[in-house]
This record gives structure tokens, C-alpha cells and sequence, in this order.
């Protein structure tokens, strides 16, 4: 069944400009900031934000770099694209995020299967689907194993001997998959959350699988509570399959949503409650239209008829990661885990 109170998210993308209009980096960011805060006051669980090579806009792990410092509670997920991106520079950019936002930062995974974006790089042509998602089901094997190449205390900052790490407490991963290959250790200490939890659009295959292997929350777009709860069901299956704890996956129906009256967040969350009533999710991952009205709305209607209703904690979160709010465990480092056991 589903965990006893339900999570919301938001996703902040917005309509990207036509004709190629050019767009306002810093008006753009402070505009970020206000629609998060928003989030963070109504006691959403976090935030997500689209990014891709061949279209205008801002990076998405750069702006929420720059969202993070200005909340305090609410988790940061931007997507990063794995195909035609360095696996070790995935990593160190989300291990990056989780310190700055003192371990509130996840990862959407998200591959590319155009030759336009293909193009951008000259590396290589543009992959299928099925390629590009083995791929990145890589990729977050090897960011999962880059991040425990520190182990918790490695760092020891010693003035008096001039020493900064424990040398036997990094560790090299010594990866090789089907496209790359990755030594390690990482270069950035193992982040606060130990790993940031990682997002996966379950929709379709073969990302599903993908999520079963090595997501903690899959994100999946559907469109009645009872596809949603066999798709759900199904992934916990395939996790159960690959060896995993299926609780630690938690499964998000992403719904889009018009709310254009302050009703229809009444009815929103009639919707929600239904939903979860049938164990159709874990949570709900919404995607606004228009997300400065939306967000206004859903925060200002629907938030206080579903926590009137005991489906919604109170604003605030618990703990601090957004591995704790979202109730998952933290995971140790495997290459200390190995060096104890030996």
C-alpha cells in the first residue's frame, strides 16, 4: 500500500518562447526562485526541471544551483540528458548540487535520440531508444558507484601532518560499459545524502526497466488510477527482480493539470484523493500548464483541502534530505561496506 501520507511535487518548466525569441537568463532565474518558494510554502516534496541540448533556455542543474540556496526544505531534481554527456561529469555535477543544497538535490535521467542533438556534439549519430537507455542505465550505476568512491569520513582535514584524506578510504571504481569507461574516484566528497535520489520517467520501455534496476522514484505519465497502480505494481516487481527492497521505489503518478479557477483546485484534489484512495501512486508529480496561475492555485486550493483531509503532513518536512522527506533510506558506501567486510 501506499506510504500513509501521499507527496506532491510540481515541475517548473515553462513554455519555452516562439521564434526563436531569446530568453532573459536573470529574469528567468528570479522568476525560478519565486515559483520554488511557492512550492516550498505550500509543503510540496520537490521540484523538477526540464533541460535538453537543442533548445533555448537555462541549465537546469545551474538554475537549481542557484534555487537552492534561497530555500530551505524543498528537493531540486533537474534533468540531466546522459547521451553525449561524460558519465563522471553527470555525476560531479549532481553530487555538486546535493552539497549546495545541503542533500535536497536529486537527478531526472533523460537520454536523446535526435540527430540534431547528435549533431551539437559530432561524437557520434543519434542512438534508438533501447541503446540509449542501456546506456543510461550505466550511467547511473557508475554515478551511484562515483559517489561512494568517498567514503563518509575520508575527509579528515588534518593541519598537523598536512594531510586532507584518508587515502585508503577513496576508491576506484574501475568501470567499463558498453560506450565509456570510468576510473574514478570521484572528485567531489560523497555527498550529503550519500546519493542523490534518482528520478526515471517510467512511461515507457525501455525506461522502465532502467527505474527498476536503479531508480528511487519513478515518474509515470497515466491517465486512469488503475493503470497507474499495475504499472506500479509492475515496477516493484522488476525491482524485487533485479534484488532491490520494492519500498525503496517509490512510484509517482505525473499528471498534467489547467486549473482555471480557483474550484478546480477543489476538484484537483478530489481527483488526488481518489487516486490514492485506489493505490494508484506514492505521490503525484504535476505538470502545470502555465505554472505561475497553477502553482498559485494548487497551493491556495488544492494543498489545504487534501491536508484537511490527513492526506498532507503539515507544511513543514521531516528531516532534513529530501531522501528523508521522501521516507528512503540513506545508502552506505559499498567500497566501505567491502573494505568492513574484509
Amino acid at each position: 500500500m501506499p506510504h500513509p501520507l501521499l507527496h506532491l511535487a510540481v515541475a517548473l518548466d515553462t513554455p519555452q518562447p516562439s521564434g526563436g525569441a531569446a530568453h532573459d537568463a536573470a529574469y528567468d532565474a528570479a522568476h525560478l526562485v519565486a515559483l520554488a518558494r511557492l512550492a516550498e510554502r505550500g509543503g510540496l516534496t520537490f521540484v523538477t526541471l526540464g533541460d535538453g541540448f537543442g533548445r533555448p533556455g537555462l541549465d537546469a542543474p545551474a538554475v537549481l544551483a542557484r534555487i537552492a540556496p534561497a530555500t530551505e526544505r524543498i528537493g531540486l531534481i533537474p534533468t540531466v540528458t546522459t547521451t553525449h554527456t561524460e558519465p563522471f561529469h553527470v555525476s560531479t555535477t549532481v553530487a555538486t548540487l546535493d552539497w549546495v543544497s545541503r542533500g535536497r538535490a536529486g537527478w531526472a535521467v533523460e537520454v536523446s535520440t535526435t540527430e540534431a542533438d547528435a549533431a551539437l556534439f559530432g561524437r557520434r549519430p543519434a542512438a534508438p531508444p533501447a541503446e540509449a537507455w542501456a546506456e543510461a542505465g550505466e550511467v547511473a550505476d557508475v554515478a551511484a558507484r562515483l559517489w561512494d568512491s568517498w567514503e563518509d569520513d575520508a575527509e579528515i582535514r588534518d593541519r598537523a601532518t598536512g594531510r586532507f584524506i584518508d587515502r585508503d578510504k577513496l576508491h576506484h571504481v574501475d568501470f567499463t560499459g558498453r560506450t565509456f569507461s570510468v576510473r574514478g574516484p570521484s572528485i567531489v566528497p560523497r555527498p550529503p545524502q550519500g546519493r542523490p535520489v534518482i528520478a526515471v520517467d517510467a512511461t515507457d520501455e525501455p525506461a522502465r526497466e532502467v527505474a527498476a534496476a536503479h531508480a528511487d522514484l519513478a515518474l509515470v505519465r497515466v491517465e486512469d488510477p488503475a493503470t497507474a497502480r499495475a504499472v506500479r505494481e509492475e515496477l516493484r516487481d522488476r525491482a524485487r527482480g533485479h534484488g532491490r527492497d520494492p519500498g525503496h521505489l517509490l512510484v509517482f503518478a505525473s499528471l498534467p493539470v489547467e486549473l482555471d479557477d480557483a474550484a478546480d483546485g477543489a476538484g484537483l484534489a478530489e481527483l488526488i484523493a481518489d487516486w490514492r484512495a485506489a493505490g494508484a501512486a506514492d505521490g503525484f508529480h504535476l505538470r502545470p500548464a502555465d505554472p505561475v496561475r497553477d502553482l498559485a492555485r494548487l497551493v491556495e486550493a488544492t494543498v489545504p483541502v487534501l491536508r484537511a483531509r490527513g492526506l498532507l503532513g503539515r507544511p513543514g518536512h521531516p528531516g532534513g534530505t529530501l531522501r528523508e522527506h521522501l521516507g528512503l533510506p540513506r545508502p552506505a558506501s559499498r567500497y566501505a561496506l567491502a573494505r568492513e567486510t574484509a
